[in-house]
């Protein structure tokens, strides 16, 4: 017997060694090595496919609206973020140089009172579009989000045009960002060290941060938006102190700056300025609704993220600004000779600290500049791979951007993302500021189109939800301010808008330009509108693509089925054990 069981093979059966064999139905684990295992992880997954085959017509111009629904439900993205992730996304994700910074421009312009309108009224408006975002994201967690819903509840060709829209929008954002991460530096070295190795840096760590999945985007914003969010609630505790006199030189400012020099400057046409700049600081909030694709519950995740918007808008923006309309007069010259979005001289944060004495502190606000700068990068980069992936997998893109490796990573859009940051490195170079002007008014108004999409998309699917025999009682979750909040986003989306046009055309002190100044302001701040058009009108021509109608929408492709009222009877019972500071 021991020689038969000496003569047994390694891995053959024998009763010593049946032990440590699988249990039947189960699989052995093979280690391999690391770098096998990091190199075949960008290989494609076998069982996904972003386009499905002969999905487009024999003429090759015939848009399979059911095929790109059922393409962006059926995505193999990997949903792996947390209730934790998506709620710090909300509350924090797009807290950056637009409050931190261009709020001092803003407040130059305006004057603080027309500052709090302007935040409170796109606050309103983006609270009524970021509930009509969650419905219809709890509902259709899809890749793609709020250009695919534009595709499947209003046109085809309208979701063509706003997803190129938003992948532009975040594909120049991410060489700028970097410059201006490189600019925050400058607070410290004063230019002794080259900008362009600070940009291989920058690059370096957002490219890792992306490669690391959608967990580490995830990651990488929770600490992110935590450093933001104590800097923010520190700065209005010690905004307090300051105005009530509470500072090293005890002089009580009170409401002193609305007096003198006032509370508005250069009148209504002041107020429309800053309502651009207040759009631009709320950019990025959409992106919650972009990450629903990928969470792991988002019935349960993404309604908490959304209600945490209304406390992100009055407490961060409304509350934070206030205050710096109480601490900073708009006639301070620093506000606006600021050398880039980033300069930290030009914030008003730092300037009331500054103005208040405090020695030590503009150094640590400028570290906070620079993580919101380093953040707003690390979304660029999540946010256009994700809608050029979904673009591919709607047959609206190159299909070669829908590939997705075994990690569930859009690899090749993720690539195409982190090459455009290499433009950063043109910033040492004379065309630095004509060519990154151009870039921003790529983005400039790229957030209203996608802000007003989402409401108008909101407004035709609950048209649509209510055809087809169904009531908002099957909905999973539901928007607070309703249809009627969408239409509130949507009308106040198309006087952003007009806005715009007004200010952009005749801006303040146009006279002073001449002809070719004033061109010059009108292109940079309406370059996205003529892009949108030209996308929208191109594609619909080539596709002949047909408006959806509210009795033939895809409601059913990729839709979440839950027993709501099981969900409901659980969710009331878990409300229930909480105590009464939460439930209130």
């Amino acid at each position: 017997m021991d020689d038969s069981h000496s003569a047994v093979g390694k891995g053959e059966y024998s009763l010593d060694s049946s032990a440590i064999l699988p249990e039947y139905g189960e699989q052995e684990e093979h280690r391999r090595p690391w770098s096998t295992r990091v190199v075949e992880s960008f290989k494609r997954d076998a069982n996904a496919h972003a386009t499905p085959k002969g999905a487009v017509g024999a003429d090759g111009r015939v848009f399979d609206l059911e095929g790109a629904a059922a393409a962006t439900a059926n995505s193999p993205l990997t949903r792996s973020l947390k209730g934790r992730h998506l709620q710090m996304i909300a509350i924090g994700g797009s807290i950056g140089t637009g409050l931190f910074v261009g709020s001092g421009a803003a407040l130059a312009i305006g004057g603080p009172a027309s500052l709090i309108i302007a935040f409170i009224l796109i606050g309103i408006m983006l609270y009524c579009t970021v509930h009509a975002l969650g419905e219809m994201a709890v509902l259709f967690p899809v890749a793609g989000s709020f250009s695919a819903y534009s595709t499947r509840f209003l046109d085809p060709a309208w979701g063509f045009a706003m997803g190129w829209n938003y992948a532009l929008q975040w594909l120049v954002v991410l060489p700028l960002e970097i410059v201006s991460a490189t600019l925050t530096i400058e607070y410290w070295t004063k230019g002794s060290i080259n900008n362009n190795a600070w940009v291989a840096i920058f690059l370096f760590v957002i490219i890792l941060i992306n490669l690391f999945g959608v967990k580490g985007y995830g990651e990488a914003e929770f600490v992110f938006a935590i450093v933001k969010v104590v800097a923010i609630v520190g700065f209005i505790l010690l905004g307090i102190i300051l105005d009530c006199g509470g500072g090293p030189g005890g002089t009580f400012l009170g409401g002193q700056y609305w007096k003198d020099p006032g509370a508005f400057n250069n009148g209504f046409k002041g107020l429309c300025s800053v309502f651009v700049t207040a759009a631009f600081a709320f950019s990025g909030t959409e992106l919650v609704g972009l990450a629903a694709a990928e969470t792991a519950n988002p019935r349960k995740s993404l309604p908490t993220a959304i209600k945490q918007v209304f406390w992100r808008i009055t407490l961060f923006y409304i509350v934070a600004l206030a205050l710096v309309g109480l601490l900073v007069p708009y006639n301070d010259p620093r506000l606006i000779n600021a050398a880039s979005s980033a300069d930290a001289k030009a914030s008003p944060f730092v300037i009331a600290i500054t103005n208040a004495g405090i020695v030590g502190l503009p150094s640590v606000f400028n570290t906070v500049i620079m993580i919101a700068v380093l953040s707003v990068g690390n979304s660029s980069i999540y946010g256009s791979s994700r809608t050029l992936a979904a673009l591919a997998e709607q047959y609206q893109a190159p299909r070669i951007l829908g590939y997705i490796d075994r990690k569930g990573r859009p690899i090749v859009a993720i690539g195409v993302a982190s090459v455009f940051g290499f433009l950063a490195f043109f910033a040492g170079s004379q065309w630095e500021v004509p060519v990154f002007n151009w870039l921003l008014a790529l983005s400039g108004l790229s957030s209203i189109f996608t802000w007003g999409s989402i409401c108008l998309a909101h407004i035709r699917f609950r048209q649509g939800w209510k055809k087809q025999g169904h009531s908002v009682d099957d909905l999973a979750f539901r928007s607070q301010p309703g249809v009627i909040g969408s239409w509130v986003g949507f009308i106040m989306n198309c006087i952003v808008l007009v806005a715009q046009f007004w200010t952009g055309a005749w801006p303040i002190g146009y006279s002073s330009g001449g002809p070719g100044g004033q061109a010059s302001s009108f292109f940079q701040a309406y370059l996205a509108a003529p892009i949108v058009i030209i996308c929208y009108i191109g594609y619909k021509f080539w596709y002949k693509t047909p408006f959806v109608r509210s009795h033939n929408m895809d409601l059913h492709t990729g839709i979440r089925d839950l027993n709501l009222a099981d969900l409901i009877a659980e969710e009331r019972i878990e409300r229930a054990s909480w105590p009464k500071w939460k439930r209130t």
